[in-house]
């Protein structure tokens, strides 16, 4: 029977909630030559890699990386690819390849300094003999850090004499790698009724002013991309870059879409999410608006650390210490003495609370953000992000080393994450527009399945029968969702279902420990927040023996519930996000520890780059986990807005 009339919800559901080109004529990949031969009326989960950068990135040319971004798109679709460092032949000492293909990703080479680093590769060029190219050819790190700080740690950079009047020599040099770059996507795009794998054309725009890091990656829903992408040196303010793309993609009337997403808050200083506009004054609603129609979605966990939030000052949540950087500002990691706490306003659930206060002030949210985790690999490898064979996302970057490192990154630096969208099926349109509904969450690296819902009457014995997330559209909202109108005295109930990650060879997945509710409210004009914890059991004794990094002790394969909050007050403002925490497991550092036999025992045979292994201060043992996108409840009367914002 329940069957039965599961199969009803997912009928009636199939028009209300179907997003493809299929249904809507209006959503447009670039034209597909055949529709997907497999599409889920009721969504499915896709995993992808919003965050890669290869060799056409100055950062990643000048620390020896060699992969184009074809490289990166066979990366992601399951080839192996070599990865530095290289020998004196050329030949990749090392290789890595994914244990499960992903379902999309997305190149975001830096914009600034395309035509650059063109220039710097490219023999014959005008200004290949430069200094600065010079410079970056013989002695690359050296490069890195003059490069970082004379363009993208300061405010107003300037084009170095090599790129002509007005620097209109590398604008135009520029042009090819981009080219190259929507090439590759639209190579990689599977248009055939398989669906395999999607890619999108993408960039970062990446401004660091006063080493705060306050960059975005831009992606676009189809082939209709801006002519130049826009980059720091251009358009030196955010609100530059959201006047940019709406002006050169979004008001063009050729069918150009785009999003933008916000990362590495953690060391941004507290400027990502500032509310102030050019001019020094409080953004208004119409700015607002903008951003929030641009800006969708927040990355949570990447390789320079967890964006979630800190352990003191606005939170108290003890598992905000994940893969938390010790340090405010990239420019502070090389040297302990200088490290400094990040300020307010530089994680997530301090920007998600502050969004409801600036919607008190101006009826306008504009830090609506869904979450999503990604790499932030620089070696080309998307998806690269297990803790197990970790190589790091840099390494080797001295090409003046053959060897293979025995610490593959830096110790504070992690394997990055995952981008889950809930899609109907694997295809540019259904992806783009999942994440610009928020229908997204973040892994900080497995694969676990996570669905969140959010309503007023949902009942209590929801996951007993069989037809879970067909009401779970049907009578609310997902992940990412504003809360409808409220249904009497009823208070918001979330429904959620998880699974854990069901692993591949060499790479098994956890088991899970629990589910928690993050609720943020604000109330008497101050923001608020609360930890629930919903399912599953903390002190499940779950365990990890330290000379195998052999999990032991109990776990769970799925959790499944339906929570109503106790505390709801229909006056005031909230928001709930779920966390999932798998059982304890071993860092990728102390699996390092583990591959190459260090005995604390024999000190004096240690390698100094693994000193830390017989050190109490970096941590052997973590919990991997995940992020669901908010839902939000606003009060009736207050404006909310819109969750497409078309």
């Amino acid at each position: 029977m329940r069957f039965a009339r599961a199969a009803r919800s997912v009928a009636a559901l199939s028009c209300s909630i179907g997003l493809s080109a299929q249904a809507n004529p209006a959503l447009r990949d670039g034209g597909r030559s055949e529709p997907c031969a497999s599409r889920a009326p009721l969504r499915r989960a896709f995993f992808g890699d919003t965050h890669v950068h290869t060799a056409f990135s100055f950062d990643a040319s000048a620390l020896g990386v060699r992969n184009t971004p074809r490289d990166a798109y066979r990366f992601a679709q399951g080839e192996g690819l070599g990865i530095q460092p290289y020998d004196a032949e050329g030949r990749a000492l090392r290789s890595a390849r994914l244990a499960r293909p992903l379902d999309f990703a997305v190149v975001t080479d830096h914009s600034e300094l395309l035509g650059e680093v063109r220039i710097c590769s490219t023999p014959g060029m005008p200004g290949y003999d430069s200094l600065v190219c010079t410079l970056t050819r013989r002695w690359p790190l050296l490069a890195y850090y003059i490069v970082n700080s004379a363009i993208f740690n300061i405010r107003g950079p300037q084009r170095y004499s090599f790129c002509g009047p007005h620097g209109e020599r590398c604008r135009d040099a520029a042009m090819a790698p981009w080219q190259e770059i929507q090439r590759a996507a639209e190579e990689a795009y599977d248009r055939t009724s398989s669906c395999r794998f999607t890619s999108f054309v993408g960039y970062e725009w990446s401004p660091n002013p006063d080493s705060n890091m306050i960059h975005r990656n831009v992606i676009f829903r189809g082939r209709a991309v801006q002519r130049v992408p826009s980059n720091y040196l251009d358009v030196p303010s955010a609100e530059g870059l959201w006047r940019d793309l709406s002006e050169q993609c979004l008001e063009r009337g050729d069918g150009c879409d785009v999003l933008a997403i916000a990362h590495n808050a953690n060391l941004s200083g507290g400027q990502l999410f500032r509310v102030e506009g050019d001019d020094g004054r409080a953004i208004d609603a119409a700015q607002a608006r903008r951003r929030a129609r641009l800006e969708r979605l927040l990355e949570v966990i990447q390789h320079k650390g967890a964006s979630e939030c800190r352990v003191r000052g606005f939170s108290e949540d003890e598992l905000c210490a994940f893969e938390l950087l010790p340090f405010a500002t990239m420019d502070q990691h090389a040297v302990k003495a200088l490290w400094s706490r990040p300020p307010s306003s530089s994680y997530a659930r301090e920007a998600l609370a502050d969004g409801m206060l600036q919607q008190q002030r101006i009826a306008v949210n504009p830090f609506k953000f869904g979450l999503l985790g990604s790499s932030d690999t620089h070696l080309g490898t998307p998806g690269l992000v297990s803790e197990s064979g970790f190589p790091g996302h840099a390494a080797g970057g001295d090409t003046s080393r053959l060897e293979i490192p025995l610490r593959p990154d830096r110790l504070f630096f992690n394997p990055g994450g995952l981008a889950v969208v809930w899609a109907e099926e694997n295809s540019r349109d259904a992806i783009f527009e999942a994440m610009r509904r928020r229908e997204t969450y973040g892994t900080s690296g497995p694969r676990m399945v996570l669905r969140l819902f959010g309503g007023w009457r949902y009942p209590a014995d929801l996951c007993d029968e069989g037809d879970f997330v067909a009401r779970g559209y049907r009578d609310g909202v997902p992940m990412g969702g504003d809360l409808p109108a409220r249904e009497g005295d009823a208070s918001p109930t979330l429904a959620v279902w998880v699974l854990r990650d069901a692993g591949a060879a060499g790479e098994p997945g956890g088991k899970l420990q629990r589910v928690q509710i993050i609720k943020l409210w604000v109330e008497d004009g101050a923001a608020r927040e609360r930890v629930h914890e919903m399912l599953g059991d903390p002190a499940n004794g779950a365990t990890v023996d330290a000379k195998s990094c052999r999990p032991e002790g109990p776990g769970l394969d799925s959790l499944c519930g339906v929570w109503r909050d106790p505390d709801f007050d229909p006056a005031v403002p909230a928001l709930y996000y779920a966390r999932v925490l798998e059982n304890p497991s071993c860092r990728w550092s102390a699996r390092v520890c583990l591959t190459n036999g260090v005995d604390c025992a024999q000190p004096k045979g240690v390698p100094s780059e693994l000193a830390y292994c017989c050190e109490d201060d970096v941590p052997r043992v973590i919990q991997e986990r995940a992020w669901s996108s908010p839902i939000w409840y606003t009060p009736s009367g207050t404006e909310a807005v819109s969750q497409t914002l078309r």
